[in-house]
Order: structure tokens, then C-alpha cells, then sequence
């Protein structure tokens, strides 16, 4: 226990260019963070603020086991409050996925809470994540300092914050307020009309531009213009042609011959883009099939 407590407690001011850009950017910025595990510049280039209820259901594990291992397949940064039940849980999944995670604290880094979450400290920064809160080591959160924390929360989520459940006077409610008045996009999880962890989201959704979701290609497309379930979308140098295949793909094992009738193309061009995905092994071929790698 207390295995995290081996990082050191580092600290990163304002004005040091390496301090998160989109950050900088609000009115109420902090002057400096303190933070524990590797400060990578890149961790915070793609990222999604991941919200919900402390009251987590099965319902909102489901929608986390959904969600969170496809985020982390397209190297998105999970961000959360660290808080028992849906940010928990968030963070935990990413880990398991091989994902990293940045866990913005309420309290100082030697303060955890909630205590069982003493090896989730750990787990976080040993698979390259970060720890992170404006207050010093020692500060224990209050009652202020946890919608405080929600700010930081949302201005370092680049896509957005996405909120899976949460009641009508939630903390995440207040985060996704807070986002708003950041300009963020809100992604809601819509859920039953009687069920109280449900009310929060539908609200989102029906009165506050709440972008209704049900699926991980929802966010991504709505941001990206791509599907995430096509395989290595960010890959900077895929051609046209090689997007196309891709996305063929996705839905079915094709033969060069079904190719190069679907995508009118001849069969010399074909295979010498089914050549650069191979060697880019997002493809396999077997018995005249061609398929997306797993």
C-alpha cells in the first residue's frame, strides 16, 4: 500500500511552456499544478473528460467497458476526478486497456481519497499516467475544492467531456456546466426515465445541447469525421485509397477482385495499396481473403 508515494512530488508553473496549453486558456487558470509520474507534453494532445455518478451501476460499467477500451485504442487520454464509482472506473479500464490516464485530484497528492483507491494511485502512474492537482501535498478537499477541481477536468478534455450518469445536482452536472462556459463539447449517455443516476444525462440532452451517444464511432465521428472501428485512424500518411479499403473492410472479408469492383479501381492499384497496409500491419491475407488485423 502506498507504493505510489515512491514518485516524487514534482511542480510545473504557468509560465513554463511545457504547462498544458488549453489550460492556459481559461480565466481561472491555476498559477502552478503539482503532479506525480512522467510529464509528457503528448499526453494531453488527445484527450476526453470521462463524468458520471459516484452511485455507478451496471448499467454505467457496461457503457465504460464500451467506451473507454476504443478511446484508448485511438490513443485518447482518459481524464477524470478520481472519484469512487464512474471515474474509478474510468481510469481503471483505461489502465487495463494499456491506456494512459490523467487523474485530477481534489485534494493534495498525499491525501487520497477515496482511501480504496490507494492502489489505483499506483496503477496509473506505473502504465505512464499522471496524477495531478493544483493544491498542495498535504491539503486535505473540501466541500469547494472538488467543483474547483472540475474545471481543470474540463479544460484539459480536447474532444470534450463525456457524462455517463449523473443526478440532476451532480458534480458532474456541474462539470458539464463548466464545460459549456468553456466552449467543450458535452457527450451525454442517455438512460432510463426512472432511474435516478439517468436523470442528469437525459437532462443534458434535453435542455443543455447535450450531444446524445450511444456509441464510441458517435464521438469520434462527430470530432474526427472518421468511424472508430476502422483500425488506426490517426495514422497520418494512410492514402484516400487505403482509407477506402479500410473501411470495406470493417464490415467484411474481401478478395482483390470484390476490391477492385467496389471501389472501381484496377487490380495493379489495389494490391499495391494492399501491399503498403501490409507492411503497415493493419491488414492480413489469407486464402484470398483480405482481413483488418486484430
Amino acid at each position: 500500500m502506498r507504493y505510489w508515494k515512491k514518485w516524487p512530488i514534482n511542480q510545473i508553473n504557468v509560465d513554463d511552456e511545457r504547462f498544458p496549453k488549453y489550460l492556459k486558456s481559461i480565466k481561472t487558470c491555476p498559477k502552478k499544478l503539482f503532479f506525480r509520474g512522467n510529464w509528457n507534453s503528448n499526453i494531453f494532445e488527445k484527450t476526453i473528460g470521462v463524468v458520471g455518478s459516484r452511485r455507478i451501476t451496471r448499467y454505467g460499467r457496461d457503457v465504460i467497458a464500451k467506451f473507454v477500451p476504443t478511446f484508448v485504442g485511438n490513443k485518447i487520454t482518459i481524464i477524470s476526478g478520481f472519484m469512487y464509482g464512474v471515474d474509478s472506473e474510468a481510469h481503471k479500464t483505461c489502465v487495463e486497456n494499456g491506456g494512459k490516464t490523467i487523474a485530477v485530484l481534489g485534494g493534495g497528492l498525499n491525501y487520497i481519497y477515496p482511501p480504496e483507491n490507494d492502489n489505483l494511485y499506483s496503477l496509473i502512474l506505473e502504465n505512464g499516467g499522471l496524477v495531478l492537482s493544483e493544491y498542495e501535498a498535504d491539503f486535505k478537499p473540501t466541500l469547494w475544492s472538488f467543483p474547483q477541481r472540475n474545471r481543470i477536468v474540463s479544460a484539459l478534455s480536447t474532444i470534450g467531456i463525456l457524462v455517463i450518469e449523473a443526478g440532476l445536482n451532480s458534480g458532474s452536472l456541474i462539470t458539464a456546466k463548466i464545460a459549456k462556459k468553456q466552449g467543450k463539447k458535452i457527450f451525454s449517455i442517455p438512460g432510463q426515465i426512472n432511474s435516478s443516476t439517468s436523470t442528469g444525462t437525459n437532462w443534458l440532452i434535453k435542455n443543455y445541447n447535450g450531444i446524445l451517444v450511444s456509441s464510441p464511432d458517435d464521438i469520434l465521428e462527430s470530432s474526427f469525421k472518421i468511424n472508430a472501428t476502422q483500425i488506426d485512424l490517426f495514422e497520418p500518411d494512410l492514402s484516400e485509397i487505403e482509407r477506402k479499403i479500410i473501411g470495406l473492410l470493417k464490415s467484411e472479408e474481401l478478395s482483390v477482385d470484390e476490391l477492385s469492383i467496389k471501389l472501381n479501381l484496377a487490380i495493379a492499384d489495389i494490391s499495391i495499396n494492399l501491399s503498403m497496409l501490409l507492411m503497415k500491419n493493419l491488414i492480413e491475407e489469407e486464402a484470398g481473403k483480405v482481413y483488418l488485423k486484430n
